[in-house]
């Protein structure tokens, strides 16, 4: 079971929810504040309809890329869809289904943005900040100014907003479009490509992703 902490309540305005974010974007730690990564979850949200988020946690075995624990819920929307406020969408279901694990990961991997971000507070900021937990981000989609990186895996470029280094574009298979990297919480970006190419030995996106997205799919 992973403890998250009520800092705030999730039914608020669009103008309380952004100064929710730059009030705990001060918590955020950027530093290699974590120990051995031995257990590695994967977060991702379906959608059943606009009003259920279904929040999915796997968590794996940093090193054989097993599933050793697995957690679905269901829980109603009570938030509208506006940009840079993802968050308030769909952490309360993540946060449930980090409550019902019972094998606590080291580190979570996330299915978004951290410091790829308007406010530099995105998703796995934010549920790095409230379970106390390193986390990391990987989105399949961009935010920021970029350079296309080099075709090989490994190969990487720097993502930027407002003139500052705010994630990393990771090739992960050769020839395959990239994905975007960025620090949540208790990391830096260095460690954080490191983890994903390790998580990522055969295809684009790392298997705590992949088998996040699976098992919300099927449930």
């Amino acid at each position: 079971m992973v403890r998250v902490r009520q800092m705030h309540e999730w039914v608020v305005t669009e103008n309380e929810a952004v100064a929710i974010q730059q009030r705990l974007r001060a918590r955020v730690v950027v530093g290699d504040a974590h120990g051995p990564v031995r257990r590695v979850a994967g977060l991702d949200v379906a959608y059943r309809d606009p009003d259920i988020a279904v929040g999915v946690v796997t968590v794996l075995d940093a090193e054989s890329l097993t599933v050793l624990d697995e957690a679905v819920v269901r829980e109603r929307i009570e938030f509208p869809y506006i940009s840079g406020l993802f968050a308030f969408r769909e952490i309360p279901a993540l946060t449930r289904a980090l409550q019902e694990l019972t094998v606590e990961p080291d580190v979570l991997v996330c299915d978004g943005h951290g410091l790829a971000h308007p406010r530099r507070f995105g998703l796995a900021a934010h549920l790095g900040v409230l379970t106390g937990l390193p986390s990391i981000g990987v989105a399949k989609n961009s935010y920021g100014r970029f350079s296309a990186p080099g075709p090989d895996r490994g190969d990487c470029s720097p993502v930027t907003a407002d003139g500052e280094i705010v994630g990393r574009v990771l090739r992960t298979q050769r020839g395959i479009k990239p994905v975007y990297v960025s620090v949540g919480h208790r990391y830096t970006l260095d460690s954080a490509c490191d983890l994903v190419l390790r998580l990522a030995p055969r295809y684009r996106l790392p298997e705590t992703t992949r088998t996040a997205d699976h098992l919300g799919r099927v449930s």
